[in-house]
């Protein structure tokens, strides 16, 4: 088992990174390679630093839910992270790169939760009970961001650093029910500066959207923390994430939904 100062010292690894803009060498040194209960320690506790801090949390992210990737990335299957309210930039206006350290950009569906999952066996949990604890679907962006240098990961890395999270935009004024939208079925385009450069569909996300976040709401379950009512799901990519720089426009484009753009700044 991984001892627990060795754990402390990994969260500090990773919050000194952010907190000074250096990207830092993997934890996997300080918690193996395939410690996951480990590896989300040391992710509660720079959540814990940051809602010490004054953020809230407001939901959950799922990575590394398409195959292109989990290519992209080195790893062969999901993780999941938190949101915090700091990492919600949908205002519309210019964004600041200031925060990020190596950052990539990837569209796909998210979703906000109408009652709690909770489910009292979580391997008995469907399609359906997802489904039916959905309020809306939007459109979304994330802004995927590693603290470790050169995104030199294994998959306890990216556990570990929040599931290689950033900031996020949604289109919430673009909100869908389930009745007028179906997530495995969209298509996804994503251009910067008007040159698509990812494409993709629901099918890539773990074969449904509505999937992934039936796997999240078993991981949440288990690990003691379920997701709430309110909350914002980031079911994952559909489609590989792409580099972007200060200026550059991005348009992603899911059928069903209208466009959704960001821009940023220094």
């Amino acid at each position: 088992m991984t001892s627990d100062d060795a754990i402390r010292a990994a969260s500090e690894r990773l919050i000194r990174a952010q907190e000074t803009g250096e990207p830092c060498a993997p934890v996997r040194d300080l918690i193996g390679t395939d410690d996951l209960d480990a590896a989300y320690a040391v992710q509660m506790g720079v959540v814990e630093r940051r809602l010490a801090a004054g953020a809230t949390v407001v939901g959950r992210k799922i990575g590394a839910t398409s195959k292109a990737v989990q290519d992209q990335l080195g790893v062969d299957q999901p993780d999941f992270g938190y949101l915090l309210d700091d990492m919600d930039v949908s205002h519309g206006g210019p964004i600041s790169m200031a925060g990020l350290l190596q950052p990539r950009v990837e569209a796909e569906v998210a979703f906000v939760l109408s009652q709690d999952v909770d489910p009292g066996d979580p391997d008995d949990l469907t399609i359906a009970d997802v489904r039916a604890a959905v309020d809306v679907a939007l459109p979304a962006l994330e802004i995927v961001d590693s603290r470790i240098a050169g995104w030199d990961i294994g998959f306890t890395d990216t556990v570990a650093d929040c599931a290689s999270s950033g900031l996020y935009v949604v289109g919430m004024d673009d909100a869908r029910p389930l009745e007028q939208l179906e997530p495995r079925d969209v298509d996804m385009t994503l251009a910067i500066n008007g040159e698509v450069r990812s494409s993709g569909n629901g099918a890539a996300c773990l074969g449904d959207p509505l999937e992934a976040l039936r796997w999240l709401a078993v991981q949440a379950a288990r690990f003691g923390d379920p997701l709430r009512k309110g909350h914002l799901v980031l079911s994952g990519a559909l489609g590989p994430f792409v580099p972007f720089a200060p200026g550059d426009d991005v348009l992603a484009t899911i059928s069903g939904f209208a466009p959704l753009r960001a821009t940023f700044t220094d």
